[in-house]
């Protein structure tokens, strides 16, 4: 993210969107106005509100994808949610606010697992030294030791004991790290996972005390253990969980989360459209629809919310929220709601010229996947460039007639295309298919031609 250019970010997103530039220079800058905002003297930068977006455009254009890349090639926090799940409080349905809960809850697990991976080698020491101790039992008391006749004495004055002690072990070490005991067991004491399970229900906006009495309660019953065998491969990976787990500071990990969430989070609020109130609204859902936009402005705005893991502040969080705005405008939102999202950005709509594209260009260009699982059954299928151009040509034909579903329509042509070389893979003589214009047409002809099968199947 420090070294990354607009230009250059468009250039990374380039490698699996095609098409869609006003889109990808719209996220490119307001990333990097994340990074300039940085830069600029403490007093002004808590002044520099993030721009935030509104993707206009039909399903399957390439919306989600755009945030979702974005998030990834920056590692920042980053969470999907449908407006339309949220009602406004006081109606049985999710408060906006958990929606942050959730991103700073993903991104704790996420730090966490990283520190965990961080220390393997140094919970793999300790791992293997508690190992040893279940292959090789200490004496009860460590620092004696009996004597040929009958009496205790210092173990470092019996040094013949205590040089076969410490060469047993280490015996037992090398022949831990070369794999000779795997076939052992050993007995381990683990936790017992079938805990009395307690679900709380609570009402719109009583979620995080739901939560809270969840962790109260864990923390008060008494955790089980029993004793299990397992094969010495087995205990290793257990033990060297427990060890991880211990060596991870949780509160370093939270206070980390807490500030990457508030500086670089992203949040995409997909189907925004769906809480607009129709026209004449007032009564029943539309209520609630407008109730959820006014939910929403402070979150949007900058606030405070409250988590199990202390208190968030939304100011800074990036904003991205998209729909298809079919039978309402942008401006059909609340006005304050709006002024929130500055950045207005249309879509345009997905052609065969853009199919041809999106099936062969991208890093996980749908063609090179099915390449790559027929591979797997040593089966080399070869895609002609006529054969490309009538699956797009389809792909446009049927998006016209039924509804426009964009790109999505692809993944149901090329996985009815592929029906039957993807069920008789195993079998299949020769090992070589090779797919033209023609096998195109007779796999697709049937439900192309059939508005009503074209319908419900592609």
């Amino acid at each position: 993210m420090t070294d990354l250019k607009p230009a250059e970010i468009v250039l990374e997103l380039d490698k699996y969107i095609i098409g869609q530039q006003r889109a990808k220079r719209s996220v490119a800058i307001a990333l990097r106005n994340r990074w300039r905002r940085q830069k600029v003297e403490a007093e002004l930068r808590d002044e520099i509100a993030p721009k935030n977006i509104i993707l206009i455009g039909p399903t399957g254009v390439g919306k989600t994808e755009i945030a979702r890349r974005l998030a990834k090639l920056t590692d920042s926090p980053f969470y999907k949610v449908e407006a339309s799940k949220f009602t406004e409080v006081g109606y049985v349905g999710r408060d906006v606010e958990s929606m942050v809960r959730d991103l700073l809850e993903m991104t704790v697990n996420q730090l966490k697992s990283k520190a965990q991976e961080a220390v393997q080698d140094k919970a793999r020491q300790m791992a293997e030294e508690r190992m040893l101790d279940l292959l090789l039992p200490k004496t009860q008391n460590p620092k004696t030791t009996k004597t040929e006749d009958g009496r205790e004495a210092p173990l470092e004055l019996v040094t013949d004991s205590s040089t076969e002690i410490r060469s047993t072990r280490e015996k037992l070490r090398q022949m831990l790290r070369n794999g000779k005991l795997d076939s052992r067991f050993v007995d381990l004491d683990v936790t017992d996972r079938s805990m009395p399970m307690v679900e709380i229900f609570s009402s719109a906006g009583m979620e995080e005390l739901g939560v809270n009495l969840k962790d109260m309660f864990g923390s008060l019953l008494p955790r089980n253990t029993k004793r299990r065998k397992f094969k010495v491969p087995e205990a290793m990976e257990i033990l060297i969980q427990e060890e991880a787990k211990g060596l991870v500071d949780m509160d370093l990990v939270v206070k980390t989360a807490i500030e990457k969430v508030e500086q670089s989070g992203i949040i995409f609020l997909d189907e925004i459209d769906k809480i607009v109130a129709k026209d004449g609204g007032g009564h029943g859902p539309d209520v609630s629809r407008e109730g959820v936009q006014r939910d929403l402005l402070p979150i949007v705005e900058g606030s405070a919310v409250t988590t199990k893991y202390g208190q968030v502040k939304t100011d800074h969080i990036l904003f991205i929220a998209s729909g298809a705005f079919h039978a309402c405008r942008p401006s059909d939102l609340i006005p304050e709601l709006q002024g929130r999202f500055p950045i207005r950005v249309e879509l345009d709509a997905l052609g065969a010229a853009e199919f041809v594209r999106i099936l062969t260009e991208p890093r996980n260009a749908l063609i090179l996947q099915y390449l790559a699982l027929l591979r797997t059954e040593g089966v080399e299928v070869v895609f002609e460039d006529e054969a490309v151009t009538a699956i797009a040509r389809v792909a446009e034909e049927v998006n016209s007639r039924t509804e426009n579903i964009g790109a999505r329509r692809l993944h149901t042509l090329m996985e009815k295309l592929l029906e039957d070389a993807l069920f008789d893979a195993p079998d299949l003589t020769p090992k070589r298919l090779v797919i033209d214009a023609a096998y195109v047409e007779r796999k697709l002809k049937d439900i192309q031609a059939n508005d009503d099968l074209s319908r419900f199947i592609l």
